[in-house]
C-alpha cells in the first residue's frame, strides 16, 4: 500500500505551544477615523501574541512624529512588542541618530532598518543625503553603534527596483547582515517558487539569518497590481483571474482572498517555513482568519498566562530557519 508523507500544516495544531510564529505591520493613522481603524485591527490581532508588530515610517521621515506616537501608545497599552521602521532617506545621520536616540528612550528594543523610498516617489533616482546614511547597511551599523536593539531588515525576492540583479540585492542583504542585522523580512510574494529559489541563494552566500516570507493578503487586486508594479513584486495572471467579475461583490472578493492567502501559507508551512510576517493594511480580518488556519489562538487570560512565566516562552526572533531545496529534499528522503 502506497504511504503518503504527513503535511506539516496538518500538524500546526498539535502540543501545547504554536509552532508558526507571526509579525505584523501597521502604519501610522492620518486621521481620527483611521486611528479608530488602526486599534481596531491591533486589538483584535494583539492576543494572537505575535512576536512583534513592526509600525512603518513615511520617505524622508514624512509620518515621524505619527509613527513616534503609534509606537508609544502600543507600548503604554498593550503587551505588544513594538518594532519602528527608520529610513535614512532625505535626513542627516545626526537627524536620524536623534530618532534612534527618541525611540530607545521611549522604550523601543526593534528597529526595522530600511533605506527609503526616493523623496521624489519610487520610480526616480535614489540620491542619498550628503550629510547622511548612504544605505541601509550604513543605518543598521549606525544603529548598532549607538545601543543594543533588535534590527530587522528588508529582502527581496524578485530584486529591489533600483538593482540591477538579485545579486546586487543579495550583496547588499549580506552587508545589512554584517553590519548587525539579525532578521530579514521579504517583499510580498505571490509565487512561492521565487521565495525558495531566493533563499537557496542567499543560503549559498552564507547568510544564515531567518528570512521571513512577507504576507500582503489581496484586499483589493487594482490596488494590489498598481503597489506591486511600484515596488517590483510580479501578480500572476492566475491571481489576477481570480477576481474577475468582482468589482462589485466585496463579500465574494474576500472569500476568494482569504482562500488564496491561505494557499499560500499552506504549501510555505508545508515547505518547512515557520515564521510569517502579514502587512495587514490596517485590517485584521483576513489576516487573523489565516493566523486562525495557522494553529494561533488567542492567549490565556492574564492571571493563568502570570501562573506560566516559570516556563516562558522565546522572545522575539526565535524560531526555525525555512528548508533550503536541498534541506527540503533531504528531509523529503528522511535524510534529516
Amino acid at each position: 500500500m502506497n504511504t503518503v508523507d504527513p503535511r506539516a500544516s496538518r500538524f500546526v495544531h498539535a502540543g501545547a505551544s504554536p509552532r508558526i510564529g507571526v509579525s505584523f505591520e501597521f502604519f501610522p493613522p492620518k486621521t481620527a477615523e483611521m486611528e479608530e481603524t488602526l486599534w481596531e485591527a491591533i486589538n483584535r490581532l494583539a492576543p494572537l501574541k505575535p512576536k512583534f508588530v513592526s509600525v512603518t515610517y513615511g520617505a524622508g521621515g514624512s509620518t515621524r512624529e505619527r509613527t513616534h506616537a503609534t509606537v508609544k501608545r502600543i507600548l503604554a497599552e498593550t503587551m505588544l512588542v513594538p518594532a519602528a521602521h527608520l529610513t535614512c532617506v532625505g535626513a542627516t545621520c545626526t537627524e536620524v541618530d536623534a530618532v534612534i536616540h527618541g525611540y530607545r528612550e521611549a522604550g523601543v528594543r526593534h528597529i526595522v532598518a530600511l533605506r527609503g523610498d526616493p523623496l521624489g516617489g519610487l520610480g526616480e533616482p535614489y540620491a542619498p543625503h550628503p550629510g547622511g546614511y548612504r544605505h541601509a547597511a550604513d543605518l543598521v551599523a549606525g544603529i548598532k553603534r549607538i545601543a543594543d536593539i533588535e534590527v530587522s531588515v528588508s529582502a527581496y525576492p524578485e530584486r529591489h527596483p533600483d538593482s540591477p540583479t538579485v545579486e546586487a540585492d543579495i550583496d547588499m542583504l549580506k552587508a545589512k547582515v554584517d553590519a548587525g542585522a539579525s532578521r530579514a523580512i521579504t517583499q510580498f510574494f505571490f509565487e512561492n517558487d521565487l521565495y525558495f529559489r531566493y533563499l537557496d541563494r542567499v543560503r549559498a552566500r552564507g547568510i544564515e539569518v531567518p528570512i521571513v516570507p512577507g504576507i500582503l493578503p489581496v484586499q483589493n487586486i487594482k490596488q494590489t497590481k498598481s503597489f506591486a508594479a511600484r515596488c517590483g513584486t510580479s501578480v500572476p495572471d492566475w491571481l489576477a483571474e481570480r477576481f474577475d467579475g468582482l468589482d462589485h461583490d466585496p463579500m465574494t472578493r474576500k472569500l476568494i482572498a482569504a482562500a488564496v492567502a491561505a494557499e499560500q501559507v499552506i504549501d510555505l508551512v508545508d515547505r518547512g517555513v515557520t515564521d510569517f510576517h502579514f502587512y495587514t493594511m490596517n485590517r485584521a480580518d483576513l489576516v487573523y482568519a489565516i493566523c486562525h488556519l495557522l494553529g494561533l489562538r488567542p492567549g490565556l487570560p492574564v492571571e493563568e498566562e502570570e501562573a506560566g512565566q516559570s516556563n516562558p516562552k522565546p522572545g522575539p526572533g526565535a524560531g526555525a530557519l525555512p528548508l533550503s531545496t536541498g534541506e527540503r529534499e533531504k528531509k523529503v528522503q528522511g535524510n534529516v
